[in-house]
């Protein structure tokens, strides 16, 4: 079995051990701003690390405006909304993505509708969408509706699988001809680039995610990203309870969210942030590592960045071929159980109880890609 090869060639690559998917690496300032943090006794919403980690994470994405929120989803709900996604909507999102990406969607009340994706970049296939819209979307007034619902079509979402940049170009002229706001799901690509720009840069709004497995972590956190001042401040009210400025009154002028980051947690990013380009080469080095030890195993190949492109790395990905793509979970079972913790990809979208109903296209490439993948140990630290 290709297992027993897989586990030698991890084991080339990693030594001995047990190895987890993905630790956080807390090696610069860490401790020293969460302690000064704590010592101005200003550790919730209201801090000088939000504003200063708002202001760094900007600056290094290439955005005019950031705003820290609680988590990634909580990002992109909030971004949606100010998208202009409403009850009812249809948004199309990637059938392989993580559920945040449909949970937001349904938190707005809009209606999830799941999209094909392509090989070569595991992100939403813009030929494959743009061949189903024009069987399926009909012009609506200002807008495209979907005549097998009637419902309106009003956002589209590319998620930037593993850290790996989806065809922008192709998603964002899709975007203009079906008068559909991007927004980019960009929890999984800090420090990704296309075309030489940032992910979560080329839509309307963007949205970033610090959990505890991500790239850079405080725990958790998330973000909005924007070159529009009026939806950055529009995004930062919404996501302060929408409570107007006072000195002791509270009066709230729309529903909004408790859904501010902490100033603990982004003295934490921070910290982090000042590490990123340390991260990003070391996970290089280890797509290296690994590619190099793939290399005589014909049956997979490592998942690398796409043309054009320059990726994160964030998970080193594994994609078996459709010869051994039956042998997934019998790999997992040998990786874990060899204290080499190995993950799949998600269970697709629509194969979720709380989404089978929900419209979809064909999805042939996302079908075939979610029983070939899996996710190697892919810490910073690795390398």
């Amino acid at each position: 079995m290709i297992a027993g090869s897989i586990i030698h060639v991890l084991r080339n690559a990693l030594g001995e051990g047990n190895f987890q998917l993905h630790e956080p690496c807390f090696a610069g300032n860490e401790q020293r701003y969460v302690q000064e943090c704590i010592a101005s006794t200003y550790v919730s919403s209201v801090g000088a690390y939000v504003e200063r980690f708002e202001k760094e994470l900007a600056a290094y994405t290439g955005v005019r405006r950031a705003v820290a929120v609680v988590n990634g989803t909580a990002a992109l709900q909030v971004a949606l909304q100010l998208a202009g996604v409403k009850t009812n909507d249809e948004v199309i999102v990637p059938a392989l993505t993580f559920v945040a990406t449909a949970n937001a969607v349904q938190y707005l009340g809009a209606v999830p509708h799941f999209a094909d994706s392509e090989e070569s970049t595991l992100g939403l296939d813009p030929r494959a969408l743009r061949d189903w819209l024009n069987s399926v979307a009909e012009p609506a007034g200002d807008a495209y509706r979907n005549r097998q619902s009637g419902r309106r079509l009003g956002a589209l979402v590319p998620m930037h699988t593993f850290g790996h940049p989806c065809d922008l170009e192709g998603l964002l002229a899709i975007a203009h001809d079906y008068r559909l706001a991007l927004v980019e799901d960009a929890a999984e690509s800090l420090g990704s680039r296309y075309q030489g720009q940032h992910t979560g840069t080329f839509g309307l709004l963007g949205t970033l995610s610090f959990n505890g497995n991500k790239i850079i972590t405080m725990g958790g956190g998330g973000a909005i990203l924007t070159n529009d001042e009026r939806l950055a401040d529009h995004a930062k009210h919404l996501t302060k309870t929408a409570k107007l400025p006072h000195r002791w009154d509270y009066v709230h002028d729309e529903v909004g969210y408790n859904f501010r980051m902490p100033n603990l947690n982004a003295a934490l990013g921070c910290a982090q942030l000042e590490q990123i380009s340390e991260f990003l080469a070391s996970k290089r080095r280890l797509f290296e590592r690994y590619q190099e030890a793939l290399a005589h195993i014909d049956e997979v190949y490592l998942m690398k960045e796409p043309s054009g492109s320059e990726s994160n790395y964030w998970l080193q990905t594994l994609v078996l071929s459709d010869a051994v793509g039956g042998q997934r979970d019998a790999i997992l079972q040998a990786t874990n159980d060899a204290g080499l913790m190995t993950r799949p990809a998600w269970r697709l979208m629509h194969r979720l109880e709380p989404y089978k109903k929900c419209p979809r296209a064909p999805l042939p490439v996302a079908e075939s890609l979610a029983q070939r993948l899996i996710n190697l140990p892919s810490s910073a630290g690795l390398a």
